[in-house]
């Protein structure tokens, strides 16, 4: 009776006397996470039938009973028709016991010349090749809207900061350009990532490849494969490419972060410098003034859940002999849920940054504050031909009389400005304007407007 009951549920029970007990099932047991794959398995397996049927280790008759069972299986699945049974642990068998009562023998059929070992790496290296596909898209909408942003306020002002200290003038348009510089760093990254990721391991069955006449090149080739991975033991023990992928994901996500940091601080009502759109805040349940900027804020924080996921990844294969272990089971979850935060992410803040609301007087006010202009007074002083680190000297001496006074650099006198060089002349305060500040950074990379117009064009050429 035991034997029985073994051999119902599990596809080696000939080697055990005893069938797994329930704990151990739910402890091992990775189908209700990692069907999420069903789809990569199916499209992986046809791929496997085609090339035994190719190479004539099964027969056309089988071929064709394969693709009609997974068809439906596909269907049965699509429809929330298909039964998955924790006593067969995974997503590969589930399907594979449905394959087998639709179609009989050619189902158990299927898996020859294989192992899960290499079945799972293939289908999480196609569902990582997709989803990478879906980022780098959303990385491009992202980029997009923030240059839509840019290109609105290519010519306001807004105060740089250095160590959070008010440093010199730029213009939003120029704030929001640097974002889409890191934004498509990363889509650098997903797209070299996406070359190691997409090496296919089907064939090195369990570790150490098969007997059989297989054709790896054609099955790469049916499913979109660059390459073969060229080692069998690498092929099914390796996750680089899943840690490589949460490591550019880690780094999306900090630049989210960062964003979302300035926009927390901008809308605050003592800065006000922006307005988020409010289907992307929250009230309070206490206080009914209050207009929370909880998107984010959220983002920040799952950015130390994405950061985790990394660092788990990376744990989890720091011990491990060649070649499969069960460890790796341990890989899909963090996988997925990377990869859902990250798209869901980027999704939500293309959307966001459409429905930012610049408020320009209070980023002029606050330009105008902590002596931005400073540096234009020292680089002035140089064309004069001052050295620099003299002229830095007599500006800072002119800003402590400011300070002293409570007044700005461009309130002083010209005669009280020759007080601290006999230099300057009465062309001094068209140079301490904020606009003439953000005008004379007129280089590749600078905050002048007409550079970052320019600067804009080139990223729509690039996303074009």
């Amino acid at each position: 009776m035991t034997a029985q009951l073994s051999k119902k549920s599990e596809a080696w029970s000939a080697r055990f006397s005893e069938p797994v007990s329930d704990l151990v099932k739910r402890y091992t047991a990775s189908v209700f996470f990692d069907k999420r794959l069903a789809q990569f398995d199916i499209q992986g397996s046809l791929a496997h039938a085609d090339m035994l049927a190719q190479q004539g280790i099964i027969s056309r008759q089988d071929h064709a009973d394969i693709q009609r069972g997974m068809a439906q299986i596909e269907s049965e699945i699509a429809a929330g028709r298909f039964e998955w049974l924790l006593d067969l642990e995974d997503v590969h068998l589930n399907i594979e016991k449905r394959l087998t009562e639709l179609v009989g023998d050619a189902g158990k059929r299927l898996h020859t010349g294989r192992s899960r070992n290499d079945q799972v790496a293939t289908d999480i290296r196609l569902y990582l090749r997709s989803a990478i596909d879906d980022i780098v898209v959303l990385l491009r909408e992202l980029r997009l809207a923030l240059v839509d942003l840019a290109e609105q306020h290519a010519e306001t002002i807004l105060p740089g900061f250095t160590h959070m200290q008010v440093a010199q003038p730029v213009t939003f348009g120029h704030h929001m350009l640097a974002y889409v510089e890191m934004f498509g760093r990363d889509a650098e990254r997903m797209a070299d990532c996406r070359k190691r990721v997409n090496r296919l391991p089907l064939g090195a069955a369990a570790l150490a490849g098969t007997t059989f006449p297989i054709d790896r090149e054609r099955v790469a080739a049916t499913l979109g494969f660059d390459d073969v991975c060229r080692n069998s033991l690498d092929a099914v023990s390796d996750r680089d490419f899943a840690i490589e992928f949460c490591a550019a994901a880690a780094l999306v996500m900090t630049h989210v972060s960062r964003m979302s940091e300035e926009l927390v601080i901008w809308m605050s009502p003592r800065v006000g410098f922006i307005e988020l759109a409010d289907r992307f805040c929250t009230g309070s349940s206490i206080m009914p003034q209050k207009k929370n900027p909880d998107v984010p804020e959220l983002a920040r924080g799952k950015t130390g859940r994405v950061n985790g996921h990394l660092i788990a990844l990376l744990t989890l294969m720091k011990g491990q002999p060649l070649a499969y272990n069960k460890d790796n089971q341990e890989d899909k979850e963090p996988l997925f849920d990377t990869v859902d935060t990250v798209i869901d992410t980027l999704r939500i803040f293309a959307d966001m940054a459409r429905g930012i609301t610049v408020k320009a007087d209070a980023m002029r006010a606050a330009a105008l504050q902590g002596y931005a202009t400073a540096t234009d007074l020292a680089d002035y002083l140089v064309k004069k031909g001052l050295p620099f680190r003299d002229a830095h000297e007599a500006v800072a001496r002119a800003v402590r009389a400011c300070v002293d006074r409570g007044c700005d650099l461009s309130d002083l006198s010209l005669d009280e400005m020759r007080t601290f060089s006999p230099l300057v002349e009465a062309d001094i305060f068209s140079v301490l304007t904020l606009e003439g500040s953000v005008a004379a950074r007129d280089h590749i990379g600078g905050t002048a407007p007409n550079q970052v117009r320019r600067a804009i064009i080139e990223v729509r050429k690039q996303l074009s």
